[in-house]
């Protein structure tokens, strides 16, 4: 099994968070979200992941380390490949056409989910959906009475279904993906201006590969600021149970109140910290009361009260808040 990951976007709704660090690289409960994502799939896969495949853009060596490190995590190879131009879905797999054989998952890496499920690598294709009330944003899938996939539509003007494609998928043959996604570039087939993943899902469909929805419990968008708190929040209930605290955590005359998250050498002084926040390595924490917020690394915070924010790395904080969105480096005082 090969998980393809597209994460070459640059991220925008996420700014500033995503000046200096790419958005799947952002922290939920202290690991990067294209982390957590590589790790759910893995878990439902029941199968060995062989390899890792990244397509990004001009991330930097450091980033291109980090993800690989990731693969290795879970017993794969990574892979890098570069999407140089932002020219839709399928053209950003495609990138990674050395890696489409074989069984296949492709995760786009700006969702997050929770399933309870095994992965049927017997069927042609699973396409994982979730309903939602406001389709428009999205792909959507319709069923026959079968609960087989008959249609694709990208982004629907008017209502045709409810069932919105997450961003992830599996292929029983990846070379058959790979020939659909040449076909729909070397053929110049574009929907919005862009060369578009179901474009492709519709001519193999078309050729009678039966694709069938995969239906999660649960589907966590990190798109922005506020999704990604939200998505925070959910998923250190999900992970409770787990030991969320290092041991190297100074406290003094402080308290962390669970779920939250606090990495090694946080110092907490005359603070309250949590429900639901995340507190990056080497964090400084004073005279605060945090709850349901994101900081990440070797940032400093002092007398304020603050909920349903993001702190990036190394920034610094003095004064009162609510909520906030503070890029890497910011000093605000």
């Amino acid at each position: 099994m090969k998980i393809i990951i597209p994460m070459a976007g640059m991220g925008k709704r996420m700014r500033p968070h995503t000046l200096t660090v790419p958005k799947p690289l952002v922290p939920i409960a202290g690991k990067a979200i294209v982390h957590r994502l590589v790790e759910d799939i893995a878990k439902v896969c029941g199968e060995k992941i062989e390899e890792v495949a990244f397509i990004i853009g001009d991330f930097g060596k450091e980033t291109e380390k980090r993800l690989i490190k990731i693969a290795e995590s879970v017993g794969a190879k990574g892979s890098i490949y570069y999407q140089r131009e932002a020219l839709g879905t399928a053209h950003a797999i495609y990138c990674a056409k050395e890696s489409l054989g074989g069984k296949v998952v492709v995760a786009f890496a700006d969702t997050l989910f929770k399933a309870d499920f095994t992965l049927d690598t017997s069927n042609e294709g699973i396409i994982w959906v979730q309903k939602v009330e406001d389709p428009k944003p999205f792909g959507v899938v319709k069923l026959n009475d079968k609960n087989e996939i008959t249609d694709f539509v990208e982004k629907p003007e008017h209502f045709v279904s409810d069932l919105a494609i997450i961003g992830i998928y599996y292929f029983q043959d990846g070379e058959n993906l790979k020939k659909e996604l040449q076909y729909v570039i070397d053929n110049d087939i574009k929907d919005k201006g862009e060369y578009q993943l179901t474009s492709a899902l519709e001519n193999m469909k078309n050729k009678g590969i039966k694709f069938l929805p995969g239906k999660v419990t649960d589907w966590l968008d990190c798109g922005n600021k506020d999704s990604t708190v939200d998505t925070n929040s959910r998923y250190l209930e999900y992970i409770k149970d787990q030991n969320l605290v290092a041991p190297t955590v100074k406290l003094v005359n402080s308290v962390i109140i669970q779920p939250s998250y606090v990495g090694e050498n946080v110092e907490l002084t005359n603070s309250i910290v949590g429900p639901y926040a995340s507190i990056g390595n080497g964090t400084k924490i004073t005279n605060t009361v945090i709850n349901r917020s994101i900081v990440q690394e070797n940032a400093v915070i002092t007398n304020a009260t603050i909920s349903n924010s993001m702190f990036g790395n190394s920034a610094q904080y003095k004064g009162k808040a609510l909520d906030l969105s503070v890029g890497d480096f910011n000093v605000i005082a």
